[in-house]
């Protein structure tokens, strides 16, 4: 017998999925680790839902993830009201009270989520840079697979490996929202143009200030922009830079200790030795051996 069945609502509306996990499967499944990191205990989508709305004066254990494809609706939490309109998403927290319902004009297609574990207050935290506003989610239909996948998943009996598939999949579907400004910084900064330009040079010997000044900025700032980056300083990141090529010609050619320092910029093979050990920790021709 299914464990997991897709539940209709008294009230439900056409062309609706929805699946609970029931108490026998919850307990079953909770043992597993990835359960307890991530994992949705009730998950739903309900296409022009008419009249939906929900009331919980204590809210539940779990967050609410609420994602607006189309039309519009509205959330009221602590004491504001919050706009669902398309191609939009809001988190409520545990044990949070709460109402929210479709537009009477223009009712809501919503896909929401009920999930719990020690990632969820992270993902959360992530996710709601503002608690008084919807946060806009550019449509993109990978999103809307992967949770119909888990709506799949969810209506049979689960093994450890759709346990398992069903956590990264709602894992890769939040990550995709929630770091979305991180993939969206733009790359193509002064800072990325000097590493290309480092990249483009590495049989140079550049200074502070030639780098500086090719990036247009003064040394100071350009070292405090670099390290923000990077987490080096630019000398100490273009090293770093010099010592990865030289890897690439000790793998893949029988260049000499004195060619390599020549393709990479360094004068005197012993610093050169020195700088390739204090990186990699192992001389050069060490790690030559080790890997050929």
């Amino acid at each position: 017998m299914n464990n997991l069945p897709t539940l209709k609502i008294k009230d439900g509306f056409l062309g609706q999925t929805m699946v609970v996990m029931s108490p026998d499967q919850k307990e079953k499944v909770q043992l597993h680790p990835f359960f307890n990191n991530l994992f949705p205990d009730a998950i739903g989508y309900f296409p022009n839902a008419k009249n939906h709305s929900r009331s919980r004066k204590n809210g539940i254990k779990e967050y609410i993830f609420l994602y607006c494809l189309e039309g519009d609706g509205w959330i009221k939490i602590n004491g504001k009201t919050i706009n669902l309109k398309p191609n939009t998403g809001f988190i409520i927290p545990e044990n949070t009270a709460h109402k929210y319902g479709s537009s009477l004009k223009d009712a809501w297609s919503i896909y929401w989520i009920h999930f719990a574990g020690n990632y969820a207050a992270t993902l959360y935290n992530r996710f709601s840079t503002s608690s008084e506003e919807a946060i806009k989610i550019a449509f993109d239909q990978s999103r809307i697979s992967l949770l119909n996948e888990i709506i799949k998943l969810l209506e049979n009996n689960l093994s450890d490996e759709k346990i398992e598939s069903i956590h990264f999949k709602l894992l890769t579907f939040f990550s995709s929202i929630c770091y979305s400004n991180t993939a969206e910084i733009p790359i193509e900064d002064k800072i990325s143009h000097s590493i290309s330009f480092m990249k483009a040079h590495l049989s140079q010997v550049l200074t502070i200030d030639e780098l500086a000044n090719q990036a247009f900025y003064s040394v100071s700032r350009y070292s405090e922009l670099f390290k923000q980056k990077t987490g080096y300083s630019p000398i100490q990141f273009f090293i770093r830079l010099k010592i990865q090529k030289s890897c690439e010609y000790l793998n893949f050619t029988n260049l000499n200790i004195k060619e390599i320092c020549k393709e990479v910029g360094f004068d005197d093979p012993y610093y050169f030795s020195r700088m390739f050990k204090k990186q990699i920790g192992l001389p050069p021709m060490q790690y030559k051996k080790t890997h050929n």
